[in-house]
């Protein structure tokens, strides 16, 4: 495989840091400074600034039911951020945000391919909410979230909704917008009092008490990552 793809696999250094140090010579390949067309095959000596790559570490994939309060931030100097809430005992980072007042799914993993993936909303991951706000919704304010609403100086895709409640309903959605669900809202005249993700692509909140993450079951994980590519 390419040195690229060989050097950035192990987890320690981004692919923008592994073209620096290549222009820099700093990676040999059994003794020779390589160039970024080198290719890496079973056996080789792989070396960094003359020191071989740490191991890589095993896979962890997490799902948390994040209260309302915790922060979408691995910044320690952040108060009640979701790593430090987390507590979990190697490094890690959230996929994605969940605003620090809604509440549900969120993942967490130190796989940084499957974070790329899901995050470039062209792939049209799907993830679904229940949405609690101020005022009975009306068919026309579902429809219209739906079809899609102006904010931020663009217009949203279209989504699906449904009426769970009298002042609730479920959202699902293909892009992942800064608060585009409480922005959305507040366009339509409404004010959302409660915003909870209940499922990320395969990945569903159920049977999982707030404030609680268990790793994902290893049917749910190959299903994620074939949905992944």
């Amino acid at each position: 495989m390419r040195i690229h793809h060989y050097i950035s696999r192990s987890g320690h250094i981004s692919r923008r840091t592994v073209k620096r140090l290549i222009d820099s010579g700093e990676i040999t390949v059994n003794g020779v400074p390589c160039d970024h067309n080198t290719q890496v095959l079973e056996g080789d000596e792989v070396l960094v600034s003359g020191q071989p790559l740490p191991e890589r570490e095993a896979p962890v994939y997490l799902a948390l039911n994040k209260p309302v309060g915790v922060t979408c931030t691995a910044a320690g100097h952040v108060e009640n951020n979701i790593i430090d809430f987390v507590n979990y005992p190697t490094r890690i980072f959230a996929v994605g945000r969940l605003d620090k007042a809604s509440e549900g799914l969120i993942l967490l993993t130190n796989d940084g391919q499957i974070v790329n993936k899901m995050m470039r909303s062209e792939h049209g991951h799907e993830k679904e909410y229940r949405v609690t706000v101020n005022k009975p919704v009306t068919d026309e304010f579902l429809q219209t979230m739906a079809e899609g609403v102006e904010i931020m100086n663009t217009w949203t895709k279209p989504c699906i909704t449904s009426r769970l409640g009298e002042n609730e309903f479920r959202i699902v959605l293909t892009q992942g917008m800064n608060r585009q669900i409480r922005r959305m809202s507040k366009a339509l005249g409404y004010r959302v009092e409660r915003l909870e993700r209940v499922r990320i692509m395969n990945i569903t909140l159920d049977g999982l008490p707030q404030g609680e993450w268990r790793y994902l079951h290893p049917d749910e994980l190959e299903l994620l990552l074939e949905q992944l590519g």
